[in-house]
């Protein structure tokens, strides 16, 4: 299956659409987990706790190695401008949109030096808002994206955008979401790692792969590598 047979599948929407999916399938899962956590064994319904205001953030204390192990990279990599995590609705609109959200992230595939990174809650977010909005192609979609991207595992209470770029050593993050790309967001995850949020928008203007491939080369910038998936 090739990208742009699974695009060719379904009628473009909105960026607002994807991102009221997202919030739809994030709120669901929030319910659902909570009252996972609040049943006991009897099947009682016990008082849950309001979620705190550091919710969503990466938790630098816990080690996940077991679970890494099972699921992901086994050691965290050395943070790298050359590794790229994209949230859930950034994935999403990529398909369904196209606009920025494809342009950055086509700009990432065509470089093959250049690494997108997903944990499995990520992929799993990214692939209900898809399949909320048009169920005949997200398990194509999910097939091809869990082939391109390289897995890394996190906490479970970590934000999955967030733990991935933590955990797998992502200094790009690919967002819509306001609450990330704030300045107060940014000083905040300043002093846990390093991480560069910024809308695909900007990615795109600020993207320079010349400059980029110095990073992780002496030799002279090739140019992109591969064809964009959607042509």
């Amino acid at each position: 299956m090739e990208w742009a047979t699974v695009a060719n599948r379904i009628e473009p929407i909105s960026v607002a659409d994807v991102q009221a999916a997202r919030a739809a399938v994030e709120s669901t899962a929030e319910t659902e987990a909570a009252t996972s956590e609040a049943t006991d064994d009897s099947g009682t319904v016990a008082d849950s706790e309001t979620p705190g205001e550091s919710e969503g953030m990466v938790d630098s204390e816990t080690t996940a190695d077991s679970e890494a192990t099972a699921a992901g990279t086994t050691q965290q990599p050395e943070p790298s401008p050359t590794r790229v995590v994209a949230d859930a609705d950034v994935l999403a609109a990529d398909l369904l949109v196209g606009g920025d959200a494809r342009r950055a992230l086509e700009a990432v595939w065509q470089h093959p030096w250049m690494t997108l990174v997903a944990s499995d809650p990520l992929l799993a977010t990214a692939t209900r808002v898809v399949e909320s909005l048009t169920t005949d192609v997200a398990a194509d979609w999910e097939a091809l994206l869990s082939a391109w991207r390289e897995p890394v595992s996190h906490p479970p209470g970590d934000h999955p955008a967030l733990g991935s770029a933590y955990r797998g050593g992502a200094m790009q993050l690919l967002a819509f979401e306001g609450t990330l790309t704030t300045p107060k967001t940014a000083a905040t995850l300043s002093q846990r790692f390093p991480v560069s949020i910024r809308e695909p928008a900007a990615f795109c203007q600020l993207f320079d792969p010349e400059s980029l491939y110095q990073t992780v080369s002496t030799e002279p910038y090739p140019g992109p590598a591969r064809k964009p998936r959607f042509e």
